[in-house]
């Protein structure tokens, strides 16, 4: 299964217009496309930003999806007063506790591996990192997207509220830090975001 993440720098103002357009404009079009599995969105409230997430059963579908949704796109990206960044990705890793709810809080992290290392850091992630996250207290689900082209992957991890990821930042960043040492890993970014939609709806993948 494929995913596309849209980010789009807005401002901080602009989010509810944006998201409502997405709510009632972007997902229905989506909705209405072959090999369409789900949707989400991320918004960083402070900062403007925004990451909203297409999945896809076939990379086929989601590269035919693009012109097809580019008006509304970018229809949806100036409500939010800013330009979509658009990036392709293989899911490896979908794992859910339990499902998210909209306002649930997201830690996404953005890192770059060796490319002949990706293979060894995927099973990593699975043997040791997923079971040290379904451990954690309010963990709602975990990801893992790769981009073998680009040596690079991004894990998210949702949690009940803000107030449970906090309550497990100080365990979130020993186990990236002994993961990104095992690895060989370098993180990019690591942000914080609300789920103001939950829809992406991609089957169990480990």
């Amino acid at each position: 299964m494929y995913a596309r993440t849209t980010t789009v720098m807005g401002r901080p103002a602009s989010l509810d217009d944006g998201i409502a357009y997405i709510r009632g404009s972007v997902m229905p079009e989506l909705q209405r496309m072959h090999g369409f599995i789900g949707f989400s969105l991320l918004a960083n409230r402070a900062s403007g930003r925004c990451i909203a997430t297409s999945a896809w059963h076939g990379e086929h579908d989601m590269h035919a999806s693009a012109p097809l949704i580019r008006e509304v796109r970018d229809r949806a990206a100036e409500l939010l007063g800013g330009v979509p960044e658009m990036a392709d990705w293989q899911i490896e890793v979908m794992h859910r506790d339990h499902e998210s709810a909209e306002g649930a809080c997201v830690r996404v992290s953005w890192v770059t591996v060796a490319a002949d290392q990706i293979d060894a850091g995927i099973d990593v992630f699975k043997t040791a990192v997923l079971p040290a996250l379904e451990e954690l207290e309010g963990h709602c689900s975990t990801s893992l997207m790769v981009d073998r082209a680009r040596a690079r992957a991004v894990a998210s991890t949702a949690y009940d509220s803000a107030e449970a990821l906090e309550r497990n930042r100080a365990r979130l960043d020993a186990l990236r830090d002994a993961t990104i040492t095992q690895t060989g890993a370098h993180i990019l970014e690591e942000c914080d975001f609300e789920l103001v939609i939950a829809h992406l709806r991609v089957p169990e993948l480990v």
